[in-house]
C-alpha cells in the first residue's frame, strides 16, 4: 500500500510559508476590513439619496424619475458634508 502525504498531491509547490504568508495573510485582513469600512461608509452617505430615490419610484414608478431624484439629493447631500 502505497501512502502520500498531503502535500506531495499539490500540482503547486508552495512559494510562501511561515512568517511571509503570515505577514501576507495580515496585510489582505486588514485591505479587506477596510474595503468593507469603506463600502459601510459610502451606503451610509448614500442612504437619503436611496431612501429619496425609492420614495420616489414608488410614487411615480418611473425610473428616470428615481434616478434624477437620487442624483439631486446625492449631490446637495455631497455639498453639505463638503461645508464642514
Amino acid at each position: 500500500m502505497i501512502v502520500l502525504d498531503p502535500s506531495q498531491l499539490s500540482i503547486i509547490p508552495p512559494i510562501l510559508t511561515g512568517l511571509p504568508d503570515t505577514l501576507l495573510g495580515l496585510v489582505l485582513l486588514v485591505v479587506g476590513i477596510l474595503i468593507i469600512i469603506l463600502v459601510v461608509a459610502a451606503a451610509i452617505v448614500l442612504l437619503p439619496a436611496v431612501i429619496v430615490g425609492a420614495v420616489v419610484w414608488f410614487l411615480s414608478g418611473s425610473l428616470l424619475y428615481a434616478g434624477i431624484a437620487f442624483l439631486i439629493v446625492a449631490v446637495i447631500w455631497a455639498v453639505a458634508i463638503g461645508d464642514d
